[in-house]
């Protein structure tokens, strides 16, 4: 068996798309927005391949498993976020429809990282494809 770094991970990947196209959008909040939405957004939506990076460096498929089921909950915080920013007028519906796109491929994929720990195949997920986000809305 191959072991596939988790930098490879094609989940990990979208992963940090998410939390990169989050960034370009949050980081252009006025003071307020940032400071209470932005910051949180930001924050569950890093934590999301965070948690890939970390479990897959505990050693064990146990602790790797553990936080790849935070990454999920991550990964709904980070929809909560998004979704308190398209309430309040601080994402376009564009946007939200695009970061709601994304987190949609994610979640599966998520599942299927986790099912896949420990068993004697390589750790891929189904392969999408994502067009750019405009970040002005």
């Amino acid at each position: 068996m191959a072991f596939l770094r988790f930098e490879d991970l094609r989940v990990f990947k979208l992963a940090e798309k998410l939390c990169d196209d989050i960034w370009d959008v949050a980081t252009s909040w006025k003071y307020f927005e940032k400071n209470t939405v932005g910051m949180q957004l930001v924050k569950s939506a890093d934590s999301i391949g965070a948690n890939i990076a970390e479990g897959a460096g505990r050693g064990t498929p146990k602790d790797n498993k553990r936080f790849v089921r935070i990454s999920r909950g991550s990964l709904n915080e980070t929809k909560y976020w998004l979704r308190r920013a398209c309430r309040r007028n601080l994402i376009s519906k564009e946007q939200d429809s695009y970061f709601g796109q994304i987190i949609e491929d994610l979640g599966p994929q998520l599942n299927a990282y986790l099912k896949s720990i420990g068993r004697n195949t390589k750790h891929q997920t189904p392969n999408t494809k994502h067009q750019t986000l405009n970040t002005k809305h």
